[in-house]
This record gives structure tokens, C-alpha cells and sequence, in this order.
């Protein structure tokens, strides 16, 4: 049963360190946005930009290592996790826990969204009018992603902490 804490304990750090990185991620969406408003305020905006491509490309490598580590985080959830719910949970725990790994897909799918849409911000194809409007559809897109993210989080902190008391006392 202890591994099965030390397995709990590095999720619930995970949590932590996820919010963290997708906060950052956010803030980078945000600085590359207000780089072009910026931009365009001194009516010098033109898709393509050097250091606008480079804020894109940083918002880009952000993305897919926050997506990496979001799936091996996930992965240790929907394996290693449900199997000690499944043998050591009550069938609300175990209930509860499935209805929140449902939600992983949505999650994952939200950032291959994101990835896609910073890749056709940074390919220069629009036209500055309708890449405007995608950059900040795609940082909308990324808030809420960061809300979600830290919601079910949080909810999953408090159903590993209830697993946690229902091991001591069983233990």
C-alpha cells in the first residue's frame, strides 16, 4: 500500500508542476499576442514577423512539451492509479475516478487543437485581418484549457487524498 501513497503523492506533485507549466504556456500565448497588438498599434504588423515567429515557435515547443508530460502523466493515472482504486477503493472512489478520466481525452484533444492552431499561426499563410482574429481565438482557447486543467486537477486531488485515508484505514 505504500507504493500505491508514493504513486498518489507523485501524482498530487504532478498536479502541481502541470498548473504551473500550463500558466507559463498561457503567459506565453498572452506575450505573443501582445506582441502583435503592440505591433500593430504602431501600424507596423506584418504576419511573419521575425520575433513574432520566435514567441510562436517558443508558444509551439511550450505546447508539445506540456503535451508530452501531460500524456505520461495521464497514462500513470488510467494504468498504474485505476488498477489500485479498482483493488483497493470503495466503488464510489473507483465511480469517481473513471468519470474523471473521461475527461483526459477532451484534455488531450484541446491541446492537439492548440498545437494545430499555433502551427497554422506560425506557417504565415493568413492574412494579418484573420491571423489576428486566430491568434486570439487560440489564446481564448488556451485559457479555458488552463481552467479545465486546473478543475480537474483539483478534483482529482481530493479523490487521491480520499483514497488515501481509505488506505490507513484499511492498513
Amino acid at each position: 500500500m505504500q507504493d500505491i501513497v508514493a504513486l498518489i503523492d507523485k501524482l498530487v506533485d504532478e498536479h502541481k508542476v502541470i498548473v504551473k507549466d500550463v500558466k507559463a504556456l498561457e503567459q506565453v500565448a498572452n506575450d505573443a499576442g501582445a506582441l502583435t497588438e503592440l505591433e500593430e498599434a504602431k501600424e507596423n504588423f506584418m504576419p511573419g514577423r521575425f520575433d513574432q515567429k520566435q514567441s510562436l515557435q517558443k508558444l509551439q515547443e511550450s505546447l508539445e512539451t506540456i503535451d508530452k508530460g501531460l500524456r505520461k502523466h495521464f497514462n500513470r493515472e488510467e494504468t498504474g492509479l485505476l488498477a489500485a482504486f479498482e483493488k483497493h477503493g470503495d466503488r464510489k472512489i473507483v465511480t469517481a475516478l473513471n468519470s474523471l478520466l473521461l475527461e483526459h481525452e477532451d484534455l488531450r484533444n484541446r491541446l492537439a487543437h492548440s498545437k494545430d492552431h499555433v502551427a497554422e499561426l506560425v506557417s504565415g499563410g493568413l492574412a494579418s485581418h484573420r491571423w489576428q482574429a486566430s491568434a486570439n481565438d487560440m489564446r481564448a482557447h488556451l485559457s479555458h484549457t488552463r481552467k479545465l486543467l486546473e478543475a480537474h486537477a483539483s478534483i482529482e486531488n481530493e479523490l487521491f487524498v480520499e483514497l488515501r485515508r481509505h488506505l490507513k484505514r484499511k492498513g
